[in-house]
């Protein structure tokens, strides 16, 4: 199994806060991450819990680029925001053999995009501390995935057994909500001490995962974590 190891930029450092790895800046509301509230501290459609409904057949719409999103209360950027574990425990898209990706200018695609909430997050391990983002998310666009339900499960079986095989411990029960637009599929688990929420997602064009980092040391719930999947890709996807 690979070493755990917390990475970051010196850029990213902060000064250290409880020592048994768990500490987080900032405040968690209603649910949501640290300096991420929006209208009602949640991304638009946030409440109860996301309501399942049936996905649409396809409406021909494909994608050519991948936008850095504007979401009401983060700021967001290309790359990992100076953040990683290392130790390949960072999260990936695979399982997607099947899917033929579609070829774009590399400068229309922000394939991987971190975004920040307005309050300082920050993760501490021992001795070192680093500024985490809110979540970092990966997307892949493909020349047609015709379902996205099955595309999904593959995608999210075979990246979640190979982030498990290099010290991901993922915990309780995946869940899936379905959009008119989207599938997501979501779950729970521990990545070098800390507590994350993992989303995978996909349509008819394109696949991702999103990663929520912690705030105050507990997991972003599922119910708010589906929200912001949706919302981050309805705002990262270009035709």
């Amino acid at each position: 199994m690979a070493a755990v190891v917390l990475v970051a930029a010196v850029t990213g450092c902060g000064s250290g806060t409880s020592p048994d790895g768990t500490g987080a800046a900032g405040t968690a509301s209603n649910g949501g991450p640290a300096g991420a509230a929006t209208r009602t501290g949640q991304p638009s459609g946030a409440g109860a819990g996301p309501a399942d409904e049936k996905l649409a057949a396809d409406p021909g719409v494909r994608y050519k680029v991948i936008a850095v999103p504007e979401l009401e209360g983060l700021v967001c950027d290309e790359g990992d925001g100076g953040f990683h574990y290392g130790s390949d425990l960072d999260m990936s898209v695979t399982g997607d053999d099947a899917l033929e990706e579609v070829e774009g200018d590399s400068q229309d695609l922000a394939d991987e995009v971190s975004c920040f909430g307005s309050r300082r997050n920050v993760l501490s391990k021992g001795r070192i501390s680093a500024a985490a983002p809110m979540f970092t998310a990966r997307t892949h666009l493909y020349e047609n995935v015709p379902d996205p339900a099955a595309a999904l499960n593959a995608i999210f079986d075979a990246s979640v057994d190979q982030a498990t095989g290099y010290g991901r411990n993922f915990t309780g029960k995946p869940r899936t909500a379905t959009s008119a637009t989207l599938v997501v599929k979501c779950r729970q688990n521990v990545t070098d001490t800390f507590p994350m929420t993992t989303c995978f997602w996909a349509n008819y064009g394109a696949a991702g995962v999103v990663d929520f980092f912690p705030a105050d040391g507990q997991y972003l719930p599922i119910d708010s974590a589906v929200p912001w999947t949706r919302d981050f890709v309805a705002g990262a996807l270009r035709k």
